[in-house]
């Protein structure tokens, strides 16, 4: 068995993050099956983009890091995607946290510098709990001197066997206020807090999103990044949706590119036959209107977001449409590759059952019709 090792820093100082995620590819694409295989995380692809310094593409660059910007995570998390769905899943849960930070650096907020410097120095891994608990989280604080006590359960957690720290989510019943949502940053090493080892699944199964339980783990003030209204998408988590959802969006479309790639080859050998044309033409355009729906929610969003409901309604509906977009896509592939496709190992298969999740992070393509006729009508929804 051979492994790519990683690119010298010198070699890639003039390639963009594209070019070195795609030198990358193959050692990516060498440990994918034996990690679906055996549900076990993607360590050595994460050690790769570690070496090249990807895993810092977000931090600014009076940082230590490589100052990309949203879209060009999007693009990398793609290319990621094409040669391992858990690898760019995984790592595009750490970016996305990583580039918000790096707006809340832009705006002098504090504790993120710190965070930054930590992930340009040290190559930490930040771990999301952010899709599992949205606007309701799971998990409750309580006020304390010094801070607060939290418990809850967290799902979803990827990257949870690697992970420094995480970001997440608590709710707080407070006396004057109401029901509070508190983003917090809790690291993996406090007391009380316990990975699961249960992540077996259909899909994405290199990306180690067990469970998370917090059992009256105490959280200092300072680490508390957030206080905002329950239930709701209120400016913050409208940024943190307009930052995070085109970078997650980047990761499936890269796995449909790769089952497309995979179906191309067979539809090769069958050139002249008008069905497999035709699926193939299918394919093809399914894939290009999703891009051009990311590419029109990137435009919205910007390099610098700012709270906005409208932005925020045109990455979920891009999110939407890749979601349909990219399910397609594997379904046209598989039914190409025909019987080879079907067996485990396979490309096509892998990405068949890896495209999957996108439907599990919000919001989801039916709620989404939803949210957006509610603010068309000027009903009162989420973005209330």
């Amino acid at each position: 068995m051979t492994t790519t090792a990683p690119l010298p820093t010198e070699q890639t100082t003039d390639l963009t993050l594209v070019e070195r995620a795609a030198m990358l590819g193959p050692t990516l694409a060498e440990h994918a099956a034996r990690h679906d295989r055996d549900g076990t995380l993607v360590r050595e692809s994460l050690d790769a983009l570690r070496a090249a310094g990807l895993l810092a593409a977000a931090v600014p660059t009076e940082l230590g890091g490589g100052g990309a910007t949203i879209a060009e995570l999007t693009a990398l998390q793609r290319e990621l995607g094409r040669h391992c769905g858990s690898t760019a899943l995984a790592s595009g849960m750490h970016q996305h946290v990583v580039a918000f930070t790096a707006w809340r650096f832009r705006r002098g907020l504090p504790g993120a510098e710190a965070t930054l410097r930590k992930v340009a120095d040290e190559q930490v891994l930040i771990v999301s709990t952010g899709g599992g608990d949205y606007t309701h989280p799971r998990g409750e604080a309580v006020k304390v001197d010094g801070g607060w006590r939290v418990t809850g359960h967290k799902r979803f957690a990827s990257l949870s066997e690697a992970g420094a720290v995480m970001s997440t989510m608590f709710v707080h019943d407070d006396p004057e206020q109401g029901k509070r949502v508190l983003n917090m940053a809790v690291p993996f090493a406090a007391e009380g807090v316990t990975v699961a080892d249960n992540w077996d699944t259909l899909g994405m199964r290199g990306t180690a999103s067990n469970d998370v339980v917090l059992t009256d783990v105490f959280v200092p003030e300072d680490k508390v990044l957030a206080n905002r209204p329950y239930g709701v998408v209120d400016g913050p988590l409208q940024v943190i949706s307009q930052v995070a959802f085109p970078i997650i969006c980047g990761a499936y479309l890269g796995v449909a590119d790769s089952a497309y790639g995979a179906a191309l080859e067979v539809a090769a050998r069958r050139s002249d036959d008008p069905l497999v044309q035709r699926q193939v033409g299918r394919m093809r355009s399914a894939l290009q209107v999703a891009t051009w729906a990311l590419d029109g929610a990137l435009a919205a969003v910007g390099d610098d977001p700012a709270p906005s409901a409208d932005a925020y309604l045109a990455v979920m509906t891009a999110k939407a449409e890749v979601a349909r977009a990219a399910i397609e896509v594997c379904d046209l592939a598989m039914d190409l590759a025909g019987g080879p496709g079907f067996f485990k190992g396979s490309v096509v298969e892998r990405a068949y059952r890896d495209v999957r999740a996108i439907r599990f992070h919000p919001l989801s393509p039916e709620a989404t019709l939803v949210e957006s006729g509610r603010h068309a009508l000027g009903v009162p929804g989420l973005l209330t």
